[in-house]
């Protein structure tokens, strides 16, 4: 197709055609629409993709403005959820498995809101109290062994523990919720229990510190306010007094074990001959009366029942979990950044008693 001739030089005239006539275009400007066209599809393709990045992130913002509002803050613990276990889900009689994992810091975490929501339960009518941990503080331990004992006696139902890996020092101290009903305490073949005994972690970190030119000098009120400083070795007064912590610890260790084991009632050396510190088999625990029963959490389940006195087909057993929630998880996640916390420094420096099966302390300031 041909553009129109100019009448004067006989060049291509490149304007409007006459009738009938097609229009033909310069080179040039074919290649400048086209690149101008593309550059505004990529324009507009960026900016509605920034339009969807602000609209989801104010659409985030107003949620988690909403959640603190609500909430006050995020739970970053998670709420209690229930999961169905076994048997009836139908039934209205329930057995609830509580859980303890993992270290026992203060005992207000999350083993606490398990039995805060078990207590709402009207229809409740047994626990089997899943214990998989090495143990912690003496105050988290006796703390959670409290308020289990409470609520079994408000209910007026029965407890059985079923121990999973672990359930040493600490672990083995809240086992005693059970009381001194028999056949109550489960262990699986693999786990491991026992470590009664009571410890106070202590490091001395002189020669380090005067290695790098670091110098004690602290203003004490008294010649044992500063008892337990890693900055000097352990004077003999200071050894003896945390002895004597140490032995009365110890002796309510034992006392709680004997409330629970009516074979050490009778026969407290017995129990003085295991409670060296040692950790024992499933089998070993077994044939020393540390456990009833070698099981695992099904069978727990099933003496609860019995216990209960209840048929197996009018049961619903539940399991509590954390329940999931986006918000605690991306600030949860966002709160484990590594960062210095200079409280858990601190308390690594006080010298602080354990029911722990190990030699340090767990590298934390509180939670469970």
């Amino acid at each position: 197709m041909e553009p129109n001739q100019n009448p004067a030089s006989g060049e291509p005239a490149w304007g409007p055609a006459r009738a009938g006539q097609a229009v033909a275009r310069p080179p040039h400007r074919t290649f400048v629409g086209g690149l101008l066209a593309l550059v505004g599809r990529i324009f507009w393709i960026f900016f509605g993709g920034v339009l969807f990045v602000l609209a989801v992130f104010v659409t985030g913002s107003v949620l988690l403005g909403l959640a603190l509002g609500w909430g006050g803050s995020p739970d970053l613990e998670g709420r209690v959820q229930e999961r169905h276990f076994s048997h009836n889900s139908q039934a209205p009689n329930r057995i609830v498995i509580i859980s303890l994992e993992g270290a026992i810091l203060e005992g207000q975490g999350f083993v606490k809101r398990q039995i805060d929501r078990a207590r709402k339960d009207d229809n409740l009518r047994a626990i089997v109290l899943r214990v998989n941990s090495p143990g912690g503080t003496i105050t988290g331990s006796d703390y959670i062994l409290h308020h289990l004992t409470k609520l079994v006696q408000e209910k007026n139902i029965p407890l059985v523990v079923s121990m999973g890996g672990v359930a040493a020092s600490g672990g083995y101290y809240v086992s005693m919720a059970v009381g001194s009903r028999p056949d109550s305490i489960f262990a699986e073949p693999t786990t491991w229990t026992g470590s009664i005994g009571v410890i106070i972690p202590h490091y001395e970190a002189k020669e380090l510190l005067d290695k790098i030119g670091v110098q004690a000098d602290s203003v004490p009120s008294g010649p044992l306010k500063g008892m337990g400083t890693i900055t000097r070795p352990m004077t003999a007064k200071e050894r003896e007094i945390f002895e004597a912590l140490v032995k009365e610890s110890f002796e309510q260790f034992k006392a709680i074990i004997r409330s629970g084991r009516p074979k050490f009632q009778k026969n407290p050396k017995a129990l003085d001959d295991l409670a060296t510190g040692q950790v024992y088999s499933a089998r070993q625990a077994l044939q020393n009366g540390l456990v009833d029963k070698i099981g695992y959490l099904e069978d727990a389940v099933d003496r609860a029942i019995a216990l209960a006195g209840l048929p197996p087909e009018q049961v619903n057993v539940v399991q509590y979990r954390r329940e999931f929630s986006l918000v605690g998880y991306l600030l949860e996640g966002r709160a484990k950044t590594p960062t210095l916390d200079v409280a858990a420094l601190v308390d690594l420096t006080v010298p602080r008693a354990y029911y722990l099966w190990s030699a340090l302390p767990p590298l934390a300031s509180s939670g469970d």
